[in-house]
């Protein structure tokens, strides 16, 4: 029996070509890996011994080769053997490679020269070539499975065994084309676009967002979520919808600077609130809207401390999130909250692209990272907002943003008072915050998402006591909403920017 090994990452690699030559391989070689087990003691052939041609262009030239590649894809018939033996050609049993670091390389910064001598073309043809002929030849290309290989020769290989290091295999090349064929692309959005997803180690899902959906969780190679990523330090199990709604939940507190705390409900915002700790940030966020917060997610913009913990006492959560938990919250968690996922969120690793999922495709677009900052605020009405009110518009804008649209969002002295999100009509989503706002809308702010088309919000909210507006402007009837404020004394503010949420 014969092994071929040309690795790039040596991990494990001369324990198991011992593992290998115990089981009675010959084993051949190339390059660095030839030199490392050799200076291990291993008995191991050259590669250029068997193709009787040397290494040429840099190396890029040295397994392509007959001799390699017939020993590589010649199947068990008899009209193959007698092709083998014709011909003086050995048959190859056993590949383990592992490609070139193209990915490493990239990652480091390294130039476009450099990368491109990097990408591996002699290793994908061997690997491919096992992996179709699988059933002849065993294709290694992970270093995790190589004990799990020799255990398996040493009893016996199945199908199924070879079958599934096939598909990793073609998996394996297949991930590496595609983050050459991301690198080379010229364009933000090529004809072709090709995304790697690869199943979270661990991670299990019950089911998907009702039981009877099955579901997984998926990464995009090369990027870090922070929710996809996030250590679960407590209770049960995450599930899709928690996935779902905690990464809603952390998108929106992670726009704020000052301390912050975010309930979400079904992918919505239902309190947010500002404030100079995470337990005072928690108890407004809570009290915005008691009934909506039960059985919610919770995210925090700073670390949750034990008495930030212990003010969550008698209210039922699901998930809390926070950049990090110290050991005393952790610990009475565990005790109190034994079923409240806690989570520590990863450190954000990702492109500037999002994709929503159509039936058949995706749609693909920038990610949404406009900052209050960026705005060309212009003052319409001929009162302007007060200090403070600029600042709730602002805090209202940000949960806006976040926000299902149709949207509205009330807000005051850094809290919301009342949300209306999801509606199929822009005074319907008004109607639905004054409501769950009541009382507290009188001196509150209003941030909309998208224009108004008609003044009827103006009129609302100004009878419901909001006494500040921020929107987009560009609507057909701008003059009637702006001379409805006037008529009213109701500050308005035009961004120029709309933030639509479906």
């Amino acid at each position: 029996m014969r092994a071929l090994l040309s690795v790039s990452n040596k991990t494990g690699l001369v324990e198991f070509a011992q593992g290998l030559l115990d089981l009675g391989f010959e084993l051949v070689s190339t390059g660095g890996t030839h030199k490392t087990l050799q200076s291990a003691g291993l008995s191991v052939t050259y590669v250029s011994e068997i193709t009787g041609f040397p290494e040429i262009l840099d190396g890029r030239v040295k397994t392509l080769h007959p001799r390699i590649h017939a020993g590589l894809l010649a199947t068990k018939s008899p009209q193959h053997e007698a092709e083998l033996q014709a011909h003086n050609l050995t048959r190859i049993d056993l590949l383990c490679v592992n490609l070139y670091p193209f990915r490493e390389t990239l990652a480091r910064g390294a130039s476009f020269e450099e990368c491109l001598e990097n990408i591996d073309i002699g290793g994908p043809a061997m690997l491919r070539a096992a992996a179709k002929n699988h059933e002849a030849v065993l294709p290694v290309c992970d270093p995790a499975d190589y004990g799990e290989v020799l255990e398996a020769l040493w009893a016996g290989i199945s199908s199924q065994f070879r079958r599934r290091l096939a598909h990793k295999a073609f998996a394996h090349t297949a991930a590496y084309d595609a983050a050459i064929a991301e690198f080379l692309a010229y364009e933000q959005f090529p004809q072709t676009k090709l995304l790697t997803l690869e199943r979270l180690p661990g991670v299990a899902l019950r089911y998907g967002e009702n039981p009877h959906q099955q579901a997984a969780l998926y990464a995009l190679e090369g990027q870090t979520g922070p929710v996809l990523h996030a250590q679960v330090r407590s209770g049960k199990p995450m599930g899709f919808n928690n996935y779902a709604d905690a990464d809603a939940a952390w998108a929106l507190v992670s726009e704020f600077e000052l301390p912050a705390c975010v309930a979400v409900k079904h992918a919505n915002p239902c309190g947010v609130a500002l404030a100079d700790n995470p337990k005072t940030a928690w108890e407004r966020a809570r009290d915005a809207d008691t009934l909506s917060v039960f059985g919610g997610v919770v995210a925090f913009n700073r670390p949750v401390d034990l008495e930030t913990a212990m003010a969550t006492r008698g209210t039922f959560l699901e998930v809390l999130i926070a950049p990090e938990v110290s050991a005393e919250a952790l610990d009475w968690f565990r005790d109190k909250k034994p079923d409240l996922r806690v989570l520590v969120a990863a450190r954000q690793d990702a492109d500037l692209l999002e994709f929503r999922p159509l039936v058949g495709g995706f749609l693909a677009q920038e990610r949404d990272l406009r900052r209050w900052e960026e705005l060309h605020l212009t003052y319409v009405t001929e009162r302007i907002p007060t200090p403070q009110e600029l600042l709730d518009l602002k805090f209202a804008w940000y949960v806006g943003k976040h926000t299902r649209s149709n949207n509205v969002v009330l807000a005051k002295d850094g809290v919301t008072v009342g949300l209306g999100t999801g509606a199929v009509s822009r005074i319907w989503a008004a109607e639905r915050a004054i409501q769950n706002a009541g009382e507290r809308a009188r001196g509150a702010v209003l941030a909309s998402e998208a224009f108004f088309p008609f003044d009827d919000v103006v009129r609302a909210a100004a009878a419901a006591g909001v006494t500040a507006i921020v929107q987009p402007g560009g609507a057909k009837r701008d003059a009637e909403v702006i001379a409805a404020c006037n008529e009213l004394g109701v500050a308005m503010v035009f961004t120029g920017s709309r933030h639509f949420k479906h």
